[in-house]
């Protein structure tokens, strides 16, 4: 018996999640049988365009998904929901987000991938939002409410219609990482600026694929080899927007990084596939490297998730820790801004060697000396200080001024943080 044909026969009774994906028009009734209990609600992948007003009797409810559906507004009924903390209306039609919509409690709100063109006011009345994903709409100025965004530490902004980065965002003084590639901003915040030579094509004839390595929110990487002998990695992307951004930007981006021995080496960009699928071809990094941690979880919104038992030895401590700020200033002296420098996207090895990988959500900025690209930088050296912190959290020999550093680098004030060359002369 399906899902559904359980729910209204009362056989859910007690649930904490309820996930329904079966072309559903209209909000099932039988749903509020379970606002005793019910926490997650995964409406993704129907066919509904409104939710019922009495939506907030299910008192207990924390998550509500309703991506992939019909829906042209953010429902204001899901405001008064008193519990809800993560909302996801990722592809749908939405163009309006009345105020009535935004709750007290919202902290991770996902609008990627739709037509609004405006944000109301009162989304700086969020005052516990950590996460707002706004890519790939059509956004041509964000309301300067958002000053009042306290707690803001990860903004998606990429594919939408900003002209520039206001000078208020770069002063939040908890925003780690920012994506805002495929806007119409000046030239140096949307082009790179130095491919370091690596711009080849690798036709899909030549390769011959094997089994599947993993899969993230943009893409899907298989094992293969490169004319009959070279082992490499091909990461196929699923579609033309990704919560961070477009397939487009992220492999600019990854050319426009060239070699670094704490990056992976970029062979070339896939031409020829079947369906005219995007794609990048890159070095297959070794079966000794392991992800640093997991992505973020419901509970933990904007911080990795870590095995219990992880621990990490000084030598391996530091020596990730140089890697990952010598990889960071490269990545700034050829303006790019990575966007999500996290644990869950390094690979490392119990010795202490680093891979920086996933450029989903990279952006360019011009080397002009000026204050915005000294913001810009520092914002990512936060992101380098929360990294930084969750390994001396997993460390028994923590030293002073390593403590020191990472207390620098997540301060407040964001131009008072110190840049990349300042965190490497730091650790040297």
């Amino acid at each position: 018996m399906d899902t559904l044909a359980r729910l209204k026969a009362g056989q859910l009774a007690g649930s904490t999640r309820l996930d329904l994906a079966c072309g559903l028009t209209e909000f099932p009734r039988e749903i509020f049988d379970l606002a005793d209990t019910l926490e997650v609600l995964n409406l993704t992948g129907n066919a509904l365009s409104s939710l019922p007003q009495d939506l907030h009797r299910l008192t207990r409810l924390k998550i509500l998904f309703c991506s992939s559906n019909q829906f042209t507004e953010l429902p204001a009924c899901i405001g008064r929901c008193e519990n809800l903390s993560m909302v996801g209306f990722k592809s749908n039609r939405i163009r309006q987000v009345p105020a009535a919509a935004l709750g007290p409690k919202l902290r991770w709100l996902i609008l990627t991938d739709n037509c609004i063109e405006a944000l109301p006011d009162e989304i700086g009345d969020c005052q516990l939002m950590q996460k707002f994903m706004l890519a790939g709409n059509r956004l041509t100025q964000l309301p300067a409410s958002m000053t009042k965004l306290q707690k803001l530490e990860l903004l998606r902004l990429s594919a939408n219609r900003l002209a520039a980065l206001p000078d208020w965002l770069l002063t939040l003084p908890s925003l780690a990482w920012l994506a805002w590639a495929g806007n119409p901003m000046s030239a140096d915040y949307t082009t790179p600026h130095d491919e370091d030579g690596i711009s080849a094509d690798v036709a899909w004839a030549e390769l011959q694929m094997e089994q599947k390595l993993g899969e993230g929110a943009s893409g899907i990487i298989s094992q293969a080899v490169w004319r009959g002998d070279t082992p490499v990695a091909v990461k196929l992307y699923k579609g033309d927007m990704t919560s961070d951004g477009t397939p487009l930007n992220e492999m600019n981006a990854c050319i426009a990084a060239g070699l670094h021995p704490n990056l992976i080496r970029v062979e070339g960009k896939l031409k020829g596939h079947p369906q005219g699928v995007a794609g990048l071809v890159m070095e297959l990094v070794g079966p000794e490297f392991g992800n640093l941690a997991a992505l973020p979880s419901f509970d933990t919104c904007s911080r990795d998730v870590y095995p219990a038992d992880t621990r990490f030895s000084a030598d391996a401590l530091l020596a990730m820790a140089r890697g990952m700020a010598a990889v960071a200033a490269h990545l700034h002296h050829h303006g790019i801004n990575h966007g999500d420098l996290y644990a869950h996207n390094t690979l490392y090895t119990a010795q202490g060697q680093c891979l920086l990988g996933d450029f989903g959500a990279a952006s360019f900025y011009p080397q002009d000396g000026s204050q915005t690209a000294a913001a810009l930088q520092r914002i990512e050296v936060r992101a380098f200080g929360i990294w930084l912190g969750e390994l001396l959290e997993r460390c028994d020999e923590v030293q002073p001024q390593w403590q020191a550093l990472q207390h620098a680098c997540v301060q407040p004030d964001v131009l008072a943080r110190p840049d990349f060359h300042d965190v490497i002369a730091a650790l040297a």
